[in-house]
């Protein structure tokens, strides 16, 4: 399973780890993801995504419907 949001598109990313002697090792900043079940009242079903918690929190601004349709705009959604 992918460390993908469904609904941003927000993945892992790199970085260092810098100790205090400066030295630097890579390291990985993964994704805050959360796997949640959704109704949408307009389909009149459930539907479970992997979101981030930040698009957790546009969902509680916006709506599940309007994030929903944001997202199939801009291709990370498929249905």
């Amino acid at each position: 399973m992918s460390k993908v949001c469904e609904l941003t598109g927000k993945r892992a990313m790199s970085g260092n780890n810098v100790s205090h002697a400066l030295n630097r090792t890579r390291r990985k900043f993964n994704v805050n993801l959360v796997k949640k079940r959704f109704y949408i009242p307009e389909e009149d079903k459930w539907i479970t995504l992997k979101v981030s918690t930040s698009a957790l929190k546009n969902i509680n601004r916006k709506g599940i419907s309007a994030v929903l349709k944001e997202a199939r705009a801009k291709g990370f959604l498929k249905k």
